[in-house]
Parts: C-alpha cells; structure tokens; sequence
C-alpha cells in the first residue's frame, strides 16, 4: 500500500542489533507510539509501528492490548479463540458485538536521538463474534469474527473465509494504512 510512495521501506531485520522492548503502554496508542519512538531512535529513521487487537463489548472491551496473550502463553490461536468463545458462553449473538482496531504511529527522528514528531492513525473494522469459528485463512481471531455490512447487518461470512485481497480491503490494519498514505502524500514525513 506504500509501494508507490517516494520512499524505501524496510523491516527491522536490516538492523538486527534492534530489540523491541516489551509493550507496557495501557492503550494501543501507547504501545504503538512507544514502539515506533523506539524503533526510530534505534535506526535513526523514521518508523512505522502499530499495536492492534480485537476489542469485544460484552467483555468490557477486552482482549484488547492483550489480544495475543489472552489466556496466557501456553494458549496458541485456536486456544484463545476457544477461550473466548466459552467467556462469551450464553452471551446472545445481538450482544457479542466486537471490532479489530489497530493504531498506527509514524515517528521520525529528532535532534539528538531523540524521537521527533509521531503521527498516529487508527483503523477498525466492526463485526461480531460468532458461535463456533469457520474458514481457514487469516489468523488471531479471524475464524471468530464475522463480519457486518455498511449498514451494520450481521453477515454469515467470518474474517477468516475472505481471500487477502478482500482482507485489505476492509481490515482494520488496511484503513489505517491507507489513512497514513494520505497523511504521507498530503504532507509527506512530519516534522
């Protein structure tokens, strides 16, 4: 999605002296700010970070911040869909509303350092959570997730039966990042 863009994107394994910190922000926001000032100040570059997960209503909003380690470590993907699925248990489909929402930071270097301007984006996608998972592709939480239309109907269809294409579409980590090209084109790298 930034193919096109005037700049050279590259992952963090160019720079294998980096290791991340451990996330210890309350919110998506301050752990993607937080890794992105990091990585930044680290390679002396601007960075591109992000922190995500599924937010579910009739569980206060969680897994949130801790979406890839609900339930502890020894759970894989499929452990914490189950999991979830039985805190949902007798919680009826028109209560089992959730969304993936993810932030994006985009931090160039400053003087010394020391991070200079972050922009931050988000992106969400709604939908609820189903019954029992299906489908087989994505991953996390994507055979759990059903999704619902424009107009907030409740689709038959869960994240993890769409194709990649479709998924970029409509996912949370795709309409952040198509936020962050427009910020990108409008006003090229903050600072």
């Amino acid at each position: 999605m930034l193919a096109d863009l005037p700049y050279e994107v590259v992952g963090l394994n160019r720079f294998p002296h980096y290791r991340p910190g451990p996330e210890t922000g309350r919110t998506f926001r301050e752990n993607a700010v937080q890794k992105a000032e990091a990585a930044s100040a680290a390679t002396g570059l601007p960075a591109v970070a992000d922190d995500s997960g599924l937010e579910v209503d009739a569980l206060g909003g969680l897994p949130g911040i801790y979406s890839a380690r609900y339930g502890g470590p020894e759970l894989d993907d499929e452990g914490r869909n189950r999991l979830l699925l039985e805190h949902l248990a007798g919680v009826e489909p028109p209560l089992r509303t959730a969304r993936y929402r993810v932030v994006l930071a985009l931090t160039v270097p400053g003087d010394g350092g020391r991070p200079g301007e972050t922009v931050v984006v988000e992106g969400t996608v709604e939908g609820w959570i189903g019954l029992e998972p299906r489908g087989t592709g994505g991953f996390g939480y994507d055979p759990i997730f059903y999704l619902v239309d424009e107009e907030g109907r409740r689709l038959d269809r869960t994240m993890a039966e769409l194709s990649p294409e479709e998924k970029d579409a409509i996912s949370h980590r795709g309409r952040a990042l198509r936020r962050l090209r427009e910020v990108l084109l409008e006003r090229g790298l903050p600072g």
